[in-house]
């Protein structure tokens, strides 16, 4: 009894105990690939979070009261109130030698149906890419075995080649063709013993491409014996436009690893433009995209910007304080006035007061009209829009308000370039700097006609 009671004092005595921090949240918004959470105060830009069911998020967005994540995985999974758990990591994927001749996802877990990956190395998605001064010129080939390319289009390591074309025009055949000639070059040297040769690894990156495309390639580079040499990471049509968004920075990561160890790597996008749509998709969701619209366009609304689609992820915090100041109500009065306007197409009788409010809409649509090549200083937008809030316009017709704004431009530029300067430094409309505005304005409406 007495050993017991020693075995487990000494047991209990040798107990270490430690505290563990862990910021939990919650999914408070959820769809399309695109999460909001709420309460994580911690998050840290690119770092993964865990939100349950193995389902792995990215931070793309830092907000005030919210994070906004894409999800790398099946967000169907996922519902909202959910938890979420800040992991102290910045996205990375598996790297290394051990990834050769598999097929993965964008995370680098394997979807080949051949096991684990072996590796224990991780690079992180997102890194400071090498300052020009420490990379040294292009001089080594890559032997495309194509002959008109070698020929007289010759690439070089260390090199980017855009390949540009109609569809079935041979774009991804190239770039199959060079991985095959890499392969075949790389176990020439094998055989050979040559260990001044410097073999040339291959990631194919295939972004929301139908899965039979994919295993058709697979399949052409078994057969030529080029897997044993190259990595493969899928982001088929099927997955999220989150995972095909970042399907190229996990090749790149991978790709990085075999430049830091002494070795060369050749990385096939294919292909970047739908890349872009992907990015593009994420980028509305996350609200961070300035929208431009066609019908605006032939209205002869340039730029043509969709203010009720367009959208900035800090908002007014990046505006300066007499922007604010003049522009806060803008945003709104323009999206009234786009509902009144599509409604009074219909030919109802309007009231006074919204018909007011469409004329005051079309001004405003007129003062943002602007040629091209010709940008506004902000001390001049301010004391145009300034005007334009405080009644200037209103008895001004629609089709002269783009002449009142060229003319008060004019004065204020030629004339009252002291005030533009006051705002300009002050950066804010003082109750003095505002009086001073309103007897310049004042000035000048007694003299336009």
């Amino acid at each position: 009894m007495a050993d017991l009671l020693q075995e487990i004092e000494a047991q209990i005595a040798g107990a270490k105990t430690a505290a563990a921090k862990q910021n939990v949240g919650i999914i408070r918004e959820l769809g399309d690939g695109v999460a909001k959470l709420e309460g994580l105060t911690d998050a840290m830009l690119n770092e993964m979070i865990d939100l349950g069911n193995g389902i792995t998020g990215l931070v793309l967005n830092l907000e005030e009261t919210d994070v906004g994540v894409i999800i790398l995985g099946d967000y169907t999974q996922l519902k909202e109130g959910g938890e979420a758990r800040t992991t102290g990591k910045l996205l990375q994927v598996p790297v290394g030698k051990g990834l050769l001749e598999r097929v993965v996802n964008v995370l680098g877990q394997p979807v080949d149906g051949k096991g684990p990956i072996k590796s224990d190395i991780t690079y992180p998605v997102e890194k400071i890419a090498p300052g020009i001064a420490r990379r040294r010129s292009v001089d080594q080939p890559v032997q495309t075995g194509i002959m008109p390319i070698d020929a007289m289009i010759p690439i070089g390591r260390g090199q980017r080649e855009l390949i540009i074309g109609d569809r079935a025009t041979g774009k991804t055949t190239i770039c199959i063709d060079t991985i095959i000639n890499q392969a075949r070059l790389n176990k020439a040297a094998e055989a050979a013993g040559d260990k001044a040769y410097r073999p040339l690894y291959c990631i194919y990156v295939a972004i929301a491409q139908k899965q039979s495309t994919v295993a058709r390639v697979i399949s052409v580079l078994e057969e030529a014996g080029a897997m044993p040499y190259t990595i493969i990471v899928d982001s088929p049509a099927s997955d999220s436009a989150a995972n095909q968004y970042i399907a190229p920075y996990a090749g790149a990561a991978m790709g990085e690893w075999f430049m830091d160890n002494g070795m060369d790597a050749l990385i096939v996008y294919d292909d970047l433009s739908k890349h872009a749509v992907a990015y593009r998709q994420v980028s509305l969701v996350l609200k961070r995209q300035i929208y431009l619209e066609t019908d605006l366009f032939y209205q002869g609304v340039r730029p043509a910007i969709n203010v009720g689609l367009s959208v900035s992820r800090v908002g007014s915090a990046a505006q300066l304080k007499a922007m604010k100041q003049v522009a806060g109500q803008l945003k709104g009065d323009l999206a009234q006035f786009r509902e009144l306007a599509a409604f009074a197409q219909f030919g109802s009788e309007l009231d006074a007061k919204t018909l007011a409010q469409i004329d005051r809409g079309k001004r405003i649509m007129e003062i943002f009209k602007q040629p091209q090549y010709n940008p506004i200083p902000v001390d001049v937008q301010v004391a145009v829009i300034w005007a334009m809030q405080n009644g200037y316009l209103d008895q001004v017709p629609v089709e002269r308000v783009k002449e009142f704004q060229t003319k008060f431009t004019e004065f204020l530029t030629t004339r009252k370039a002291a005030l533009l300067a006051k705002i300009e430094k002050e950066k804010a409309l003082s109750d003095a700097l505002t009086a001073e505005l309103k007897t310049v304005a004042d000035e000048f409406k007694q003299t336009w006609k």
